[in-house]
């Protein structure tokens, strides 16, 4: 198979799919669909860790898939402000499902590694105990 045809036949999702899965992006959606539009260090200070460069590189590249938008004003300091396009907002219901089903996967992974654990500790305890 050609190059060409591998790429015609490619999953329309991947795109998308791989925008979403970059660091810390869909963490940015979920601040600003939480709260609205947002200034730049509001936006920092919901986000503890993210360095202001990625940040900064992550909302450049949402805004040029035309998730977000940037609002700027040439105030003292400057106002800029970012916030969901219709675009962005289309994503809310997909972004919920997977909430929801990242939550039930959760519990369910607590549940099924708990026992684990637990059988885990008492074959430990077993070989650790001091034979009399």
């Amino acid at each position: 198979m050609s190059r060409r045809s591998e790429a015609q036949i490619q999953c329309p999702m991947d795109a998308l799919l791989r925008l979403l899965m970059g660091p810390w992006t869909t963490v940015i959606l979920w601040v600003l669909r939480q709260n609205g539009p947002l200034r730049y260090g509001r936006i920092k200070r919901h986000m503890s860790g993210i360095s202001s460069r990625m940040l900064t590189e992550r909302l450049r590249l949402l805004e040029d898939a035309g998730i977000l938008y940037r609002s700027y004003l040439p105030t003292i300091p400057p106002q800029v402000t970012y916030g969901l396009t219709g675009r962005g907002e289309e994503l809310g219901p997909v972004l919920d499902c997977l909430d929801d089903l990242a939550r039930k996967w959760q519990k369910e992974d607590k549940k099924r590694v708990a026992p684990r654990k637990e059988k885990a500790a008492k074959q430990n305890g077993a070989k650790h105990r001091p034979v009399a």
